[in-house]
């Protein structure tokens, strides 16, 4: 496995930022109540992470360490203004949707914990795209929480409010709303973390798993 693979593989499965590390849960259970929703959110962290790793990882030997976290949130924020006037110029209705949650992309944990645990440390290359792989695993489980809160909470899938790609009859179905509000946020999480602990299982990982670059840490003192 390349290592560019293998930094995508451990973003979406070993290390999922939602699903295994339980990282950036404010987004996760405030955004995630239609599938769009969670897209919007998700392919936006994406490019900001991917982004900011590459640029971290450029400039870390000439970031003094008494000023590291300061810098990172400049570079972090600078990338977040960016994807902010794109979203409000080319999608507005999913800009709309998100809200305030777009310019807090600053301060979300996964994209600063990516950046001084491991673009701080390695090279360029890996550094990309271990925040790709990161941005997939963020947008897959926002994505799939989304759909599952917005099939049952309004019997629709990847709704814009005007249309939706599917779309249950009322006669068939009653949604129940209590899924796209906070409780049903936290019992959808809950059964996609159960989900993927079984899985890690299956495959002999643990569930919670220590990260690759902790490890390499220990082995190398």
């Amino acid at each position: 496995m390349s290592k560019a693979s293998e930094r995508i593989y451990n973003g979406i499965i070993k290390e999922n930022p939602t699903l295994v590390l339980t990282l950036g849960m404010c987004p996760t259970l405030a955004v995630t109540t239609s599938a769009i929703n969670g897209i919007g959110m998700g392919l936006s962290s994406l490019v900001v992470l991917a982004l900011s790793n590459a640029l971290i990882s450029a400039l870390r030997k000439f970031i003094p360490d008494g000023v590291r976290m300061p810098a990172y949130i400049v570079v972090v924020a600078s990338l977040v203004t960016v994807v902010q006037f794109l979203m409000q110029a080319y999608t507005p209705s999913i800009y709309a949707s998100l809200g305030i949650y777009i310019p807090l992309i600053v301060v979300n944990c996964i994209i600063l914990g990516r950046a001084e645990a491991y673009a701080s440390k390695n090279a360029i290359y890996p550094s990309f795209f271990d925040g790709i792989g990161m941005g997939l695993g963020f947008t897959a489980a926002l994505t799939l929480l989304g759909a599952v809160r917005e099939l049952i909470g309004s019997g629709t899938i990847l709704s814009d409010g005007s249309k939706a790609l599917v779309q249950i009859p009322e006669a068939v179905y009653s949604p129940a709303s209590i899924f796209v509000l906070a409780p049903g946020a936290f019992i959808v999480l809950a059964f996609f973390i159960a989900i993927m602990n079984r899985i890690k299982r299956k495959h002999g990982m643990k569930p919670a798993e220590v990260p690759d670059y902790i490890s390499e840490e220990k082995e190398e003192a």
